[in-house]
């Protein structure tokens, strides 16, 4: 079973953060992987913690562009589109897709949005047996699978 230190250490090493994951950035995954459901409050908390200083996007002006991609614009309609991807989440690898093209943080939205898909691989089957690279990688043949 891959642990949450593993996981945490992971997704920070996705995004190029090369160091031992902190005490509160393992707490705080513990305490959302474990959420019956999950909200834009909680989705606020973990950011929070692991990007001190990032925001919804949820006011004009608070756009981001993300290598090539340009997300929606910032403003009211990032907060309405979350709110709606959470309750209406379907498989993981779809939800976190959805998450990470939305990208509603002005930060902060690699980590979070693996986070979810964490939790929902916790709802689903118990947990993660893998490391997040490699079950997305086989959740993305699956979906690609699915589309043809």
């Amino acid at each position: 079973m891959f642990t949450v230190y593993d996981f945490v250490k992971e997704s920070n090493r996705i995004e190029n953060i090369d160091r031992e994951p902190s005490q509160a950035e393992l707490d705080e995954h513990d305490r959302f992987v474990m959420l019956d459901t999950v909200t834009l409050d909680d989705l606020v908390q973990f950011v929070s913690v692991y990007q001190p200083g990032a925001v919804l996007r949820d006011r004009p002006g608070l756009d981001v562009r993300v290598g090539n991609h340009l997300p929606p614009r910032g403003g009211a309609d990032i907060k309405t589109a979350l709110e709606k991807l959470l309750t209406d989440m379907r498989d993981p690898y779809t939800t976190h897709i959805k998450y990470e093209t939305l990208h509603p943080f002005t930060d902060g939205n690699g980590r979070s949005g693996r986070a979810l898909w964490a939790w929902q691989m916790t709802q689903v089957q118990g947990g993660t047996p893998l490391g997040f690279l490699h079950q997305f990688y086989y959740q993305s043949l699956s979906g690609a699978r699915i589309a043809l």
